[in-house]
């Protein structure tokens, strides 16, 4: 397997698999958190958002950003069929995924960490919930673009 076609596996895989986690917070995390006292929920979203920045997560975050990023210049450098693909990709994943995250998300997140009270998760959950949705499709977009460019 070449390098090419190595990075294009592993952009499929980790842009699949952190979309997966944003998809699981849109489909039942919030849902679940929902059914609490808006105070617990504020609460336990606050410890939620306090693990996710440990390596476990990170790590994937950033091979989701990185992976794509190095086959589009692997793709592009060595004028690979696809390479137009992976670049979409990566294009997705940096804006979709990260610019999201660091606009919409991680600002959100920190305000929730300052008033994990009832008026904090009332101004949390939706928005929140929104910007992730953005993310999980990103990610399922980002991820598609990179099978069709190994297909």
């Amino acid at each position: 397997m070449s390098l090419w076609d190595l990075l294009l596996v592993l952009s499929a895989l980790v842009t699949g698999l952190a979309g997966g986690v944003f998809a699981a917070f849109s489909t039942f995390v919030v849902a679940g958190l929902r059914r609490l006292e808006p105070a617990d929920a504020a609460t336990a979203m606050a410890a939620i958002n306090s693990d996710a920045v440990r390596p476990p997560f990170m790590t994937l975050f950033g091979a989701a950003i990185l992976v794509p990023v190095a086959a589009a210049v692997v793709g592009l450098a060595g004028g690979h069929d696809g390479a137009w693909l992976v670049t979409a990709s990566a294009a997705v994943v940096l804006l979709g995924m990260l610019g999201v995250t660091a606009g919409g998300n991680v600002p959100l997140n920190d305000r929730l960490a300052s008033h994990r009270d009832a008026a904090g998760w009332a101004a949390f959950d939706r928005p929140w919930s929104r910007w992730n949705h953005v993310r999980t499709v990103a990610c399922a977009v980002a991820s598609v673009l990179a099978a069709l460019a190994l297909a």
